[in-house]
């Protein structure tokens, strides 16, 4: 055997990817139940032959080994199919946020290269749209038949392609290396145009288990998958490591609190992750007393800071369920710290300590490592960090300084190694669980031919945790009013991004060098709120 082929087949013999741990978990329990959506229900067994059957359809189709994929849909069991089917091709996925507008989607589709496309039937007008708008070079197009809506001339359904008979596929037919792109997850960051973080199998099952070790997770637990898959931290700490371990996973199509609720009780789950804003609609939802949820042992929080009052309440009446809250972005696979159950109350308003792949510390400007309770920027290394942004180097090399990865995020270290996230470096907004860039929607606001001058920053909100905020200079001359500009952002971005509160001022805040003070700015609105 010469050198090339040997090495070839030790590589093959040792691959460790997305493809094989769907594989491996329905090698060990092929008949237990994987996944269920609504009256579907598939086993280990039942649900890797189909991914094998779609991986072939795109396959026969034309779709090779580094070809990108976008995904736009709701949750259903079609979203895991293509999301294991494209790993197994060594394809790459770009899971799309479905409350994006056309032109939103469209830049992803131009900015990845996308050949093919996976749209539910739902949000079809919107996936027009985007490909009326670039380049025709998304050759695969396929619908998820969810809602039963007419198919357009064009397109194939994964109804066709989960039945197909054809050659038999398996996760060693195609070669990929553990660290060659896996999914570009676009993230808003702080730029006016989202980034394409590049995150490959190596990245993903490193995270996958610091959450199974951090997270106390096993092959017992029985978990409610509500918030959307499109989001790193629904499908990458929580549904991917329950298919690595051979749980149980009940996935819904959103995160209604009554659905929510009633299926707790009726599949006696274990497990439940959900942002502060969710908790907080669980919480005050009628039926939370009205129904059984003693099977619940294990909670999680993330994506923005858990009001205190919010863990001490959950405590007391969830008594049996251990919380955790794990903190991190896209780009860290995504997770970088974990708050404890133990700590909870000990540590309230803390994001725990770095996790077991990861180490982290706070640095000042010039990167040297901050003493306890000096404010700093967070920085991170390990297994978890991405392998960069997508076409973007200077973005990458910024983002790579000294051999960390910043994170853009401002917090403090204690004594103990527990660190508290005080304030973004840069001015992003996390609003029910989302990014939002406020620089995208000020370039929105200054679109209306009435605003002279606009500044977007979130302030605290008791429902979303942080409301997107804008303070307008009108044009003089001009008297547009609050409701016309809040319609004016919702017509040309995603309704999450829209100010949900304009506030006209007479001038904003500057200092010497024109830099305009958004802290300033919150302090004087919210104080003005509270008159």
């Amino acid at each position: 055997m010469n050198h090339d082929k040997l090495s070839q087949t030790v590589s093959r013999t040792r691959r460790h990817g997305l493809g094989e741990l769907l594989w491996r978990s329905a090698r060990r329990t092929p008949h237990k139940r994987a996944l269920a959506y609504r009256d579907r229900r598939w086993t280990y067994e039942q649900l890797d032959a189909a991914v094998n059957r779609v991986a072939q359809s795109l396959l026969a189709r034309g779709v090779a080994k580094g070809d990108r994929v976008a995904l736009l849909s709701h949750n259903n069991d079609a979203f895991v199919l293509v999301h294991f089917a494209v790993a197994r091709l060594g394809a790459i996925l770009v899971p799309i946020n479905f409350m994006l507008k056309g032109p939103e989607v469209a830049y992803i589709l131009e900015h990845s290269g996308a050949i093919g496309l996976v749209v539910e039937d739902a949000l079809h007008t919107v996936a027009d749209e985007a490909l009326s708008l670039v380049p025709p070079v998304v050759r695969v197009k396929v619908v998820i038949p969810e809602r039963g809506l007419r198919v357009p001339a064009g397109w194939e359904t994964t109804d066709d392609w989960v039945t197909v008979e054809g050659p038999d596929f398996s996760p060693g037919d195609v070669d990929v290396a553990d660290d060659e792109p896996a999914q570009i997850l676009y993230t808003s960051g702080t730029e006016s145009r989202p980034k394409g973080a590049t995150l490959s199998a190596r990245n993903f099952i490193a995270q996958y288990v610091s959450c199974i070790v951090d997270g106390e997770m096993s092959e017992d637990d029985v978990e409610v998958h509500a918030l959307p898959l499109f989001h790193c931290a629904q499908l990458h700490c929580f549904l991917m490591p329950g298919l690595y371990l051979g749980a149980t996973n009940i996935l819904l199509p959103g995160a209604d609190a009554a659905t929510m609720l009633a299926t707790i009780e009726a599949e006696r789950a274990t497990k439940l992750f959900c942002p502060p804003t969710v908790w907080i609609s669980l919480l005050r939802h009628a039926d939370f007393d009205r129904r059984d949820l003693s099977s619940l042992r294990k909670g999680y929080y993330g994506a923005s800071i858990m009001p205190m009052e919010v863990v001490r309440e959950l405590g007391e009446r969830l008594p049996r369920m251990r919380l955790f809250n794990f903190y991190g972005q896209t780009e860290m696979s995504p997770l970088a710290t974990v708050l404890k159950p133990e700590d909870q109350v000990r540590k309230l308003g803390s994001a725990g300590r770095a996790c077991i792949n990861v180490e982290t510390r706070v640095v000042d400007d010039d990167d040297r490592p901050l003493p306890p309770g000096a404010t700093g920027e967070i920085v991170h290394r390990g297994p978890h960090v991405m392998l960069g942004y997508w076409h973007d180097p200077d973005k990458t090399a910024e983002a790579f300084r000294n051999g960390w990865f910043h994170s853009g995020d401002l917090g403090v270290m204690d004594a103990d190694g527990y660190l508290r996230v005080v304030d973004r470096k840069k001015d992003m907004i996390k609003t029910g669980g989302e990014n939002v860039a406020s620089r995208e929607v000020e370039e929105v606001l200054y679109q209306h031919a009435s605003v002279a001058e606009a500044a977007v920053f979130g302030l605290p909100h008791p429902q979303w945790i942080e409301a997107v905020t804008a303070a307008v200079v009108r044009r003089a001359g001009h008297d547009v009013d609050e409701a016309s500009l809040i319609e004016h952002c919702r017509e040309r971005l995603a309704h999450f991004k829209a100010p949900k509160r304009v506030m006209f001022v007479e001038a904003l805040p500057k200092n010497a060098s024109g830099k305009i003070l958004k802290r300033e700015l919150r302090i004087r609105i919210a104080d003005e709120a509270s008159d």
